[in-house]
């Protein structure tokens, strides 16, 4: 894989609370030279980071979280979220499930709750990604999730917030590519910080990386090429 090829793989996310502007600008420019398939930044910034982006000549896209991170909004906060998201400019919906309603199985719920964003955001030719939190999941409560994501017409399962006590791993990845359809795609983030560790993810079925190292993880290419 070369550095376009790897890069066009690549959210490259700057989710952390103390984020400041300049480091949404920042984040933009690196995206813009590496060629990143899109800058994920909180619902705050996505104007800011579409404003940024517009000055690259490039087709780099705005991403953005949204009931993020816990999932525990109610549905119409979300929905508004998501719609405030889209008009500011983003493309992509990185949406946190209602774990607690999942764990307590509400699942009708958490499949509506999805649904509602998948609709506001299919309505805008925008992607939905849904996060599951994997670290705190059991294998089959991952299968349910993964089944849950597609019935409500999800894009993408996502691993992790990068909030929770760990992020991806190779063998959920593996579980997560096995339960869903091929045209879902799978977005592995949590913990990827290095070139080995994204092309690991990659060829266990990953379509997508979420890293804050993503700079990083292209330095790797030159010694592995």
């Amino acid at each position: 894989m070369n550095a376009l090829e790897l890069a066009a793989c690549i959210d490259h996310t700057a989710l952390n609370p103390e984020t400041t502007e300049r480091d949404i600008k920042r984040v933009c420019a690196e995206a813009a030279e590496h060629g990143f398939a899109s800058v994920c930044v909180m619902p705050w910034y996505v104007l800011t980071a579409r404003e940024a982006l517009a000055e690259y000549s490039s087709d780099i896209i705005v991403c953005t979280v949204v009931g993020f991170p816990n999932g525990a909004h109610l549905s119409e906060v979300k929905q508004l979220e998501a719609r405030c998201a889209l008009d500011d400019g983003a493309l992509e919906l990185d949406m946190m499930m209602n774990l607690s309603a999942f764990k307590s199985g509400r699942r009708d719920e958490v499949q509506k709750d999805i649904e509602a964003i998948v609709d506001i955001a299919h309505e805008r030719d925008a992607l939905l990604k849904v996060i599951i939190e994997t670290s705190l999941l059991t294998d089959d409560e991952i299968r349910r999730a993964c089944e849950i994501a597609d019935k409500a017409a999800a894009d993408y399962v996502k691993t992790s917030t990068g909030f929770a006590s760990g992020g991806a791993t190779l063998e959920t990845v593996k579980l997560i590519r096995e339960c869903c359809p091929e045209d879902m795609g799978v977005k592995a983030s949590g913990g990827i910080g290095d070139y080995e560790t994204a092309i690991a993810m990659l060829e266990a079925g990953a379509d997508r990386i979420g890293s804050s190292r993503s700079v990083k993880i292209m330095g790797g290419v030159s010694v592995h090429s």
